[in-house]
């Protein structure tokens, strides 16, 4: 080979070189993606056009268990305005600015239009998000809100919100059918023995606005090895106290199979 052309592919593996890292390095980093979009102006009868959007920044790198879900951000706009609502958050406040980062949201567990008193009537924005599990335990932060339309001032308004960090099995339930239909059901776990929960209900007022109607200390207890979720064993319990039940009757029963359902101590078991 001539000294000529050796210089010439040398000089042509170095500028394919250039290339490839020149091209690597101006790569554009990765977008932020939608992962929901709702038109609110038909369903809510809205005199703007409103539209709610959740987007979620890109994974971001864990050295120890891999890379991590990008940071949500929830948002609720008319189309003529720059910014977002602000009766609308993407997560509930941290305690202190300590947990900032831990309450920092990165899954979106619901985002949908909710119909409490049936299709007739006005629905409502239900969305629920939640943080990073916490290593070891797997606690994790969880943030549900519920919006109303007031269309006398053309804007939405946020008429519940709860916030649940544990890892205890509780729950917060918006019901989309039966007798409590509408109704937004908690379980938080007790802070003294006997461990178990405590059950509120809360119910939509003619106002549109949450009330709470029901609190009590569950029969449930935690670590019963019960296998159904605790909203669901404590529904004859919670529907007998609102006078929507009665024992003789048939038992309400959770939506998924319930092949043996018996009551011990008002306790729903379905094994």
């Amino acid at each position: 080979m001539t000294q000529a052309r050796s210089g010439a592919i040398f000089v042509a593996t170095i500028a394919a070189i250039v290339i490839f890292f020149g091209s690597a390095g101006s790569a554009e980093p990765p977008a932020t993606k939608t992962i929901s979009a709702i038109d609110l102006t038909k369903p809510f009868g809205a005199r703007s056009e409103w539209r709610f959007m959740a987007t979620q920044e890109p994974d971001q790198p864990n050295r120890d268990e891999g890379p991590i879900p990008g940071i949500i951000t929830l948002c609720l706009k008319r189309t003529a305005d720059l910014d977002c609502d602000a009766a609308m958050r993407s997560m509930g406040k941290a305690p202190t600015s300590y947990y900032d980062t831990a309450w920092q949201p990165r899954y979106l567990s619901e985002a949908r239009v909710v119909y409490p008193m049936g299709g007739s009537a006005p629905p409502l924005l239900l969305t629920q998000t939640a943080s990073e599990y916490s290593a070891g335990d797997g606690e994790q932060v969880r943030y549900t809100q519920l919006l109303t339309y007031r269309r006398s001032i053309d804007r939405f308004e946020g008429i519940f919100t709860h916030i649940t960090f544990r890892n205890n099995n509780q729950e917060v339930r918006f019901i989309g059918a039966g007798p409590l239909r509408g109704d937004v059901v908690v379980a938080e776990p007790t802070e003294n023995a006997p461990f178990g929960y405590w059950i509120t209900v809360n119910r939509l007022a003619p106002s549109y606005r949450y009330q709470q109607i029901l609190r009590y200390r569950s029969a449930t207890r935690y670590g019963d090895n019960n296998p159904l979720a605790v909203i669901d064993s404590e529904m004859p319990n919670i529907q007998q106290r609102l006078g929507l039940w009665r024992p003789g009757r048939p038992l309400p029963l959770p939506a998924k199979s319930c092949p043996k359902p018996r009551l011990v101590k008002m306790e729903l078991w379905c094994s």
